[in-house]
């Protein structure tokens, strides 16, 4: 897959406008300062295609990027605190909108701060993919934070801590060094063939 021909293709501001799914849909879900668009651009090879902003909590839509007949959704961030209660009602909307309809579904990655222990949230997303059987990777991102042994005690505490399964695969990853970024682009196209 040429990731270097990745193009935005739309925003959706509400679960109602999305189109039917046509195309296999890579989704990425995490909170709203995990790295989401910094990650995607790296994936992409662009500096700014996906908005990355200094703030928390920016991407307010459900934006689509397409490869090569693949869609790559990036969902809003979730658990951002300085945000309306109303924008955060639309944000949880549009997530769960956008997981409860019928998508081509190939891949969630669900993004984790590898430097902290997982969420409410974070274990809540990671509960709900492993409920609904959706097929996940967990990406575990800022791992360029930490020493290559502080990171392999991370993922062992985070597998602990959501009880994941020993064949689950965990990346750590970094948007700033591009650690992990090669796993998991052949994660996705094992994925999306």
């Amino acid at each position: 897959m040429n990731y270097n021909l990745a193009a935005f293709t739309a925003a959706y501001g509400t679960s109602e406008q999305l189109p039917p799914s046509v195309h296999p849909e890579v989704a990425f879900a995490g909170r709203s300062n995990v790295g989401k668009s910094s990650l995607l651009n790296k994936l992409f090879n662009r500096k700014a295609l996906a908005k990355v902003s200094s703030v928390p909590g920016k991407t307010s839509t459900i934006n689509f990027f397409s490869v090569e007949g693949v869609d790559f959704v990036d969902l809003p961030g979730y658990g951002y605190a300085k945000v309306a209660k109303s924008e955060k009602a639309r944000w949880s909307e549009l997530i769960e909108g956008y997981f409860n309809q019928e998508r081509s579904l190939a891949l969630v990655v669900s993004l984790i701060d590898i430097r902290h222990p997982a969420t409410d949230l974070d274990t809540g997303m990671v509960e709900f993919l492993s409920k609904a059987d959706l097929p996940f990777v967990l990406a575990l991102t800022k791992a360029d934070k930490l020493s290559n042994m502080q990171r392999q005690k991370q993922v062992a505490a985070l597998r602990k801590q959501l009880r994941l399964p020993k064949d689950q695969t965990v990346i750590p990853c970094s948007a700033e060094k591009g650690i992990g970024i090669d796993e998991l682009r052949k994660h996705i196209e094992n994925a999306v063939s």
